[in-house]
């Protein structure tokens, strides 16, 4: 599906991402961010997105293609239609 381990990101690394938007929680867009150096933790990488650091998280889902990523989302949100 394109899912990528986050463990094995190396700066530099383009991703994409499905950010929910914090304003309108049901408002989700695909999103390309790049992996930069964490900027308080010289061992780790971050995510950049939307010109801000964020930490990754185990359960943050990456993914190599926005492709991939829209296809993990319509995955998603068909699952969920059937279960209503």
């Amino acid at each position: 599906m394109g899912v990528i381990n986050a463990k094995e990101v190396q700066v530099g690394d383009e991703v994409f991402v499905i950010y929910n938007n914090p304003h309108v929680p049901t408002v989700s867009n695909i999103r390309a961010a790049e992996i930069v150096p964490h900027p308080k933790d010289p061992n780790a990488v971050a995510l950049f997105l939307n010109d801000t650091f964020h930490t990754i998280e185990d359960d943050d889902a990456l993914f190599s293609s926005e492709a991939a990523a829209e296809q993990a989302y319509n995955d998603f949100i068909e699952n969920q239609d059937q279960l209503t």
